[in-house]
């Protein structure tokens, strides 16, 4: 019997799951069969159409019912400020990171891949705008049939939010409106869920067939990718995250973070998934000195809105395209276009509760030019780095319980528990 779809969160972000898992041992029969295992193709071809067609009113339903349900408190708490902050700044720390540690390395030797080029990209090439034009174009459309093409997730995401708000700001006349939104919000989730059943299989075939067609030219690649990543998560981990302790608690404040840090590590690791961990995780924010209740909000809310090794693992698969496909990202529009899809793929669709790491990497594909194609390359890359994520994850919602810590109840909040 096949497993709940809800089992099958590989639209989770960079967290391991079975439909993942069996995409990654299928790799094993390309590697085998090499150019016969494209005969599997079409029957990829099918999930990830399938995923195409429900992704845009996915995000539309998923994110205007959300920002439609928010009351409009007059005044956030202290803690919800601070932690907001906290993760903004730790967000933007971690994508510079995951830029810098890319920037100067080819991940995969461009030589050698021109046959993927021309098989997964239609067309590589990419509109020359300035900064502010290409930002007016990713943030809008001048049609409203264009919200429909998945080409502009972006701009998607900012009229579901504007729309949300309206509803809001309707006040009684648009009850109704987001009660049909959320009638129609449950039933495109049980399409998800069906879809879902498919995922293993789905995700089986596209990686047999890519590897089998192109798994000599890109093992290295993929190799070299977990490598670099690997080693910048450990170099994250013990380097940032003193950093961030000492900022919270001074010597002292360091000294309780590594004491209690190894559980929640271990717990990601083994389990590779936040939400799992947040019990340990908040056991170990409240041993450390935590107040219950900074760590009973950040700890919960970091696991979906506080990702530092997904936001360096989207640098990652940015920077691996852009090796790939030869793309010149020289210059500030370039860099800061990696930087800002990075962010984006990461967090914004964190208010989409099935579908978000496939959500997140068609955002990456689309918005750099590339074609939905090469959405199983991304699969894997999320695949081979998931255990490291998911620690940093993890971790970096420990330490930032710390930071609001300190902002909230001062320098002494350690002795005041």
């Amino acid at each position: 019997m096949f497993a709940s779809a809800l089992d099958f969160p590989y639209f989770g972000f960079a967290e391991d799951t079975p439909a993942r898992q069996c995409s990654n041992k299928f790799a094993f029969i390309g590697l085998i069969f090499k150019e016969k295992a494209s005969v599997l193709s079409p029957l990829g071809d099918i999930f990830i159409n399938m995923l195409l067609v429900v992704v845009v009113p996915l995000i539309f339903l998923s994110i205007t019912v959300s920002i439609s349900k928010i009351k409009s408190p007059k005044r956030l708490g202290k803690i919800m400020i601070t932690t907001i902050v906290t993760f903004i700044v730790t967000s933007l720390v971690a994508v510079i990171v995951g830029f810098v540690s890319t920037y100067k390395i080819n991940l995969v030797d461009t030589d050698k891949v021109n046959d993927i080029k021309s098989v997964l990209v239609e067309n590589t090439e990419v509109e020359e705008l300035n900064i502010l034009e290409r930002t007016a174009k990713t943030l809008t459309v001048s049609k409203f049939g264009d919200l429909l093409n998945t080409d502009n997730l972006i701009a998607l995401l900012v009229f579901s939010i504007i729309f949300g708000i309206a509803i809001n700001m309707a006040g009684n006349k648009g009850d109704k409106a987001r009660e049909v939104l959320e009638s129609f919000n449950e039933v495109i989730m049980k399409v998800v869920n069906i879809i879902m059943y498919y995922a293993p299989i789905g995700f089986m075939c596209c990686t047999a067939s890519l590897v089998g067609t192109f798994g000599s030219a890109i093992a290295v690649g993929y190799i070299k990718t977990f490598v670099i990543y690997t080693v910048v998560c450990l170099l994250f981990y013990f380097i940032m995250y003193t950093i961030y302790a000492f900022i919270a608690g001074r010597l002292e404040g360091v000294k309780r973070f590594w004491k209690n840090v190894i559980p929640a590590s271990l717990t990601s690791i083994a389990t590779c998934s936040s939400a799992a961990s947040i019990p340990v995780n908040s056991e170990c924010a409240k041993k450390i000195g935590v107040p219950d209740d900074i760590a009973e909000t950040v700890i919960p809310l970091g696991t979906s809105f506080h990702k530092d090794g997904s936001i360096i693992g989207s640098v990652f698969k940015i920077m691996f395209l852009v090796c790939l496909f030869g793309t010149n990202i020289s210059g500030f529009d370039g860099i800061f276009k990696i930087l800002l899809i990075a962010l984006v793929a990461t967090l914004l669709v964190t208010a989409v509760p099935i579908g978000g790491g496939t959500i997140s990497e068609m955002m990456i594909l689309t918005m750099m030019g590339y074609g939905t194609g090469a959405l199983p390359i991304l699969t894997i890359i999320a695949t081979i780095i998931d255990a490291p994520a998911t620690m940093l994850n993890v971790v970096g919602d420990l330490s930032n319980s710390m930071v609001v810590a300190r902002v909230v109840d001062g320098k002494n909040w350690m002795r005041k528990k």
